[in-house]
């Protein structure tokens, strides 16, 4: 990326909170990722797929190559400086309401149908870091849009966070079921972040997005991928009741909050 279009980059990052369509693989790339997550896809079932692949890329060659691809990285350093640590990554898999996975049986045995989507929320929020800042690559395995559920998100709301409640629709795939009230005013100037297949969006930890349904017969695959810069610590404990595994990507580490790490697979 050269050095005039990180700087737009970040400038339209910091007026609005995100930029998106970010080209990072070719078709011959975005194949081989669709076929590896077809393949664990089929290995885990559906249902852990939806939300429930959590930190493959320990495991998963193809998902660090992801974390760790250029691309991503120089958008990445763009918006947050030369020190980077990678946080974590999160699959976020939506099907079609008639195939998709039921959370659970209703009481009377029957097949839970409702529709699954992702409520009005900031990242932050429930992550424990102080400062409560992060940024998230949105990689698109499938072609996101606005038919099969892409990610939508308010432009200007990353400014400090709001009390979050609970959602009181069912099919929130958020996993504490938490959500932000917006205003009307909010709520239309939303924007669909519509990725062909091997594009990212970038959004900040303070973002307030979601998503709809996934009303499409295909499904809607994307990569979460959150990096922090150094001097963010894990003060309180996250969502995931677990400590974070972060692992430094670029430039250098003066903090030490994380501890030093192993790369579970050679970098590029």
């Amino acid at each position: 990326m050269a050095i005039t279009e990180q700087g737009a980059l970040a400038r339209r990052f910091a007026e609005e909170g995100f930029v998106s369509g970010i080209r990072v693989c070719d078709a011959g790339e975005v194949a081989r990722v669709r076929a590896q997550f077809d393949a664990l896809e089929a290995a885990e079932g559906r249902e852990k797929c939806q939300i429930g692949l959590i930190d493959r890329h320990l495991d998963q060659r193809f998902v660090w190559e992801l974390a760790t691809h250029p691309r991503i990285l120089d958008a990445v350093e763009a918006v947050l400086g030369p020190d980077v640590m990678l946080l974590a990554t999160h699959f976020f898999c939506k099907y079609p309401a008639e195939t998709a996975p039921s959370a659970r049986p209703f009481a009377d045995g029957q097949e839970d149908t409702r529709e699954r989507f992702v409520a009005w929320h900031q990242d932050v929020t429930y992550w424990g870091l102080e400062p409560p800042m992060a940024i998230t690559a949105w990689y698109a395995v499938d072609d996101s849009d606005a038919v099969n559920g892409c990610m939508r998100v308010i432009p200007g709301t990353h400014h400090g966070i709001r009390e979050h409640g609970t959602s009181d629709r069912a099919g929130n795939l958020l996993s504490i079921n938490q959500e932000v009230p917006v205003t009307p005013e909010e709520e239309a100037a939303a924007v669909d972040l519509e990725l062909a297949a091997g594009e990212i969006s970038l959004h900040h930890g303070m973002l307030i997005h979601g998503s709809n349904p996934n009303r499409s017969g295909r499904r809607r695959c994307g990569l979460t991928i959150r990096y922090v810069p150094p001097h963010v610590r894990h003060a309180v404990e996250n969502s995931l009741k677990r400590p974070w595994l972060a692992i430094l990507l670029r430039g250098q580490d003066r903090y030490g909050h994380f501890g030093c790490r192993e790369l579970p697979f050679p970098t590029r």
